[in-house]
């Protein structure tokens, strides 16, 4: 055996898109490029100043040192408290469990939970990392097509096909990444209603962007449109869109007790606790309102129209407008086949992104890597100023093809 050879299960799974473009980005800065990166999911927004606050209290009182696996009582209490008031949903302590980012809480819930060939249900488009995640944990992705048309959200007839004695978990993702879809609390009771028949399968409903909203639409986790489901959903959730703390590494959940243990034993023989001071943090986060966040949400809002604008008038681009996160996915499929001004013909999403990247220094996502080709993804969670010129770079671009 060769001593550099990896484990079978590497073969299976491929780097994070999103961290990809950023490597690509950061070369091009390196080498001197001015790059506007709408490739990104994160805000561009400052951690409000009280919760760095509460981080900088928690280093001056000694809160350094190790705590519960699953968090510490006070922000276990925090995160009940959240669930209650936004979700009406209520969860004891001990169904609660805090991890190093919602991304770490989905991995583990998987890893406790399939084994060789058990299916996980994927509704394309998906945020890139969910297909990997389950390869990771030997279960099988079954992708199932959304339709523009329908909004890019998974009917209860293409669920009811897809389902199968194998499957185990469905994903429900809403507000969406990379759509901004958001499911209504009658589609999801319909969903719920297809999946009373199939006892064993389990539902995630990751709402990370859950604040994340425009023109009054309202949110309504999967547990609380079904409650009959509660035990047998996972609800995933963070603070990191809600509250601009990407690397403060903190996601939360809640589900039955028997998943959460599996969970919080898997979490104690890896990355154990999450950082006490993230943590403290996370508690001043969820037990203060909000007071910031309509103002983060009229500039979101101003900066989602802009990109519709350009996406307008942009011959060959078009896009549903978004009702939440903070992406546009814009159609690009008139575009391939054309020709650059170089001579190079776009075959597909993907060479138009690089062309972007190469001749724009604007940096989006193709499609194929939300598993639907034909798109780019456009994230415009940036200063507006950048914004701007990269609006204007795209569709000067765009209008140079032929």
């Amino acid at each position: 055996m060769n001593n550099s050879q990896t484990a079978r299960r590497m073969q299976s799974v491929r780097p994070s898109p999103t961290a990809a473009i950023s490597d690509q980005v950061r070369a091009l800065e390196a080498a001197g490029k001015q790059v506007i990166n709408l490739g990104e999911g994160e805000l561009d927004f400052a951690t409000p100043a009280h919760i760095s606050y509460a981080a900088i209290a928690a280093i001056v009182q000694q809160q350094t040192k190790y705590t519960a696996v699953a968090g510490t009582a006070a922000l276990k209490s925090a995160i009940a408290a959240k669930f209650a008031r936004d979700n009406q949903l209520r969860y004891r302590p001990e169904e609660i469990i805090a991890g190093s980012g919602a991304k770490q809480l989905i991995f583990n819930a998987f890893l406790a939970t399939l084994d060789a060939g058990q299916q996980v249900i994927i509704p394309a488009p998906y945020w890139v990392s969910y297909p990997d995640m389950v390869a990771l944990a030997d279960g099988e992705p079954v992708i199932v097509p959304c339709e523009e048309q329908n909004g890019w959200k998974l009917t209860p007839e293409n669920l009811a096909a897809a389902l199968t004695p194998a499957m185990r978990w469905v994903i429900l993702n809403s507000p969406g990444n990379p759509t901004g879809a958001i499911y209504s609390e009658q589609e999801l009771q319909a969903l719920a209603a297809v999946l009373a028949d199939y006892p064993q399968v389990l539902v995630m409903a990751d709402d990370i962007y859950e604040p994340l909203r425009y023109d009054g639409v309202s949110f309504t986790t999967f547990a609380q449109a079904a409650p009959h489901l509660f035990s047998r959903t996972l609800t995933v959730n963070g603070v990191s869109k809600s509250h601009a703390m990407t690397g403060w590494r903190l996601g939360y959940a809640g589900g039955p007790q028997w998943l959460i243990s599996a969970m919080q034993i898997l979490q104690s023989q890896s990355t154990s606790n999450p950082s006490s001071i993230s943590q403290a943090a996370a508690v001043v986060a969820l037990n203060h309102p909000a007071t910031f966040f309509d103002g983060w949400l009229q500039t979101l809002d101003k900066r989602r129209q802009r990109v519709l604008a350009m996406i307008a008038a942009t011959e060959g681009l078009s896009a549903n407008t978004p009702e939440g996160a903070f992406y546009i996915f814009a159609n690009c499929q008139q575009l391939i086949g054309r020709v650059t001004p170089e001579g190079e013909t776009l075959s597909d999403d993907k060479a138009l992104a690089n062309w972007l990247l190469t001749q724009t220094q604007v940096a989006v996502l193709h499609g194929s890597a939300f598993g639907t080709p034909g798109y780019l993804r456009i994230a415009y969670a940036v200063e507006d100023s950048l914004l701007e010129s990269a609006c204007q770079r795209i569709e000067k671009a765009c209008g140079l093809l032929r």
